[in-house]
């Protein structure tokens, strides 16, 4: 009798209630970021809120997050520093019920859990305040930051930038590699990808120019030079615009020279076939060097920590003078250059692991 009450009792074993996780997604890069970083997760019900900006909505989307649009981002930078604010407190009213919120750069939803006693888990890689004096607004943004439960960050990440403005340093926790390893890891490239481009050589580089309405950017754009310099030696672009003006950079060009996309394209794809990824920001030259491709930052303003790294390492190049980057790309050899995602994939089970413990942790 008792033993089959023991076998009743191995056969009924439940698992755990699955946790209840909320993810915010804000930017264009955080739907893949979340997307390689959820398939990793143990025991979780995930639901999604994203924010209107650029193609984040439709980058959502194609990864497969079921979501809900919540608040968007605005291109005048007057009107936008109201809709932070506004967007916060929508969530703070309208989050779904959850045990724990996971965001990536994103003060509204760290503030937006504090206000509704959520514990939160955040992800960033941006300490530009450390580097450059009086942004009030990005100072702003890391102090709410820094009100999250636990910050996860790269090792290269200047952890004063959370303390100083509250942090317990036991709530920031740190892993060797960068956010881009995580959705890197999982990337499948396409051999037939190049095909959907105008290029007769089927070789380009990518540009993105820099973020001239960021409170951290305080630079004229070297895009048109660079445009310049690529067509002159017959160097196919694409070029994305973050369309805020920046699109009549390519007007004067074809598409078999300058080729602007319709809509959104698989930035991951196109870096791993481009020949060299340009960006005046940084997240399109990391997701390169993270796969072990040539990549170009043209940021204006002293890097983030990250790609102070990345650039002291030689996996990325940094220059504004726009002669000099096309020069640089044009003395790479494409049979030098071998992708790989194999330590990328080793950084993504660090974060996958670490970001389990810290759910387990906020459930207790």
């Amino acid at each position: 009798m008792s033993g089959g009450s023991r076998h009743a009792s191995a056969e009924t074993t439940v698992r755990p209630t699955p946790a209840r996780v909320w993810i915010d997604l804000v930017s264009p890069s955080h739907p893949f970021f979340f997307d390689g970083l959820v398939g990793g997760l143990e025991n979780v019900s995930v639901t999604t809120t994203v924010r209107e900006k650029t193609e984040t909505v439709s980058l959502a989307r194609e990864v497969g997050f079921e979501h809900r649009v919540v608040g968007r981002d605005f291109d005048n930078a007057f009107v936008r520093k109201f809709g932070i604010p506004f967007r916060t407190a929508q969530l703070a009213v309208s989050a779904p019920e959850c045990d724990v919120s996971l965001s990536a750069r994103n003060a509204m939803c760290v503030l937006a859990s504090r206000a509704r006693g959520t514990p939160s888990i955040h992800f960033t890689d941006n300490d530009i305040t450390a580097h450059v004096d009086g942004l009030w607004i990005e100072e702003l943004y890391n102090r709410f930051e820094a009100a999250a439960t636990h910050n996860v960050v790269p090792r290269a990440f200047a952890a004063e930038e959370l303390t100083r403005w509250g942090a317990d340093p036991d709530s920031i926790h740190t892993y060797d590699g960068y956010k881009e390893d995580v959705y890197v890891a999982g990337f499948d490239p396409d051999p037939t990808f190049p095909d959907q481009l105008p290029f007769a050589s089927g070789e380009y580089i990518v540009v993105r120019p820099e973020a001239l309405t960021a409170a951290y950017v305080d630079a004229d754009s070297i895009v048109p030079d660079l445009l310049a310099e690529a067509t002159e030696r017959d160097i196919g672009v694409v070029y994305l615009p973050r369309g805020r003006g920046d699109e009549s950079y390519a007007r004067e060009y074809d598409d078999d020279a300058v080729y602007v996309p319709n809509g959104a394209m698989n930035g991951l794809q196109l870096a791993w076939h481009a020949r060299c990824v340009l960006t005046g920001s940084g997240t399109m030259s990391r997701e390169a060097a993270c796969m072990e491709k040539p990549a170009v930052s043209f940021f204006p303003n002293t890097l983030l920590s990250v790609d102070q790294e990345l650039v002291a390492d030689g996996r990325i190049f940094h220059s504004r003078d726009a002669p000099a980057i096309i020069e640089h790309i044009a003395t790479l050899d494409p049979a030098d250059v071998e992708p790989d995602r194999e330590r990328a994939r080793t950084v993504r089970d660090e974060v996958v692991e670490l970001t389990n413990e810290l759910i387990r942790t906020v459930q207790q």
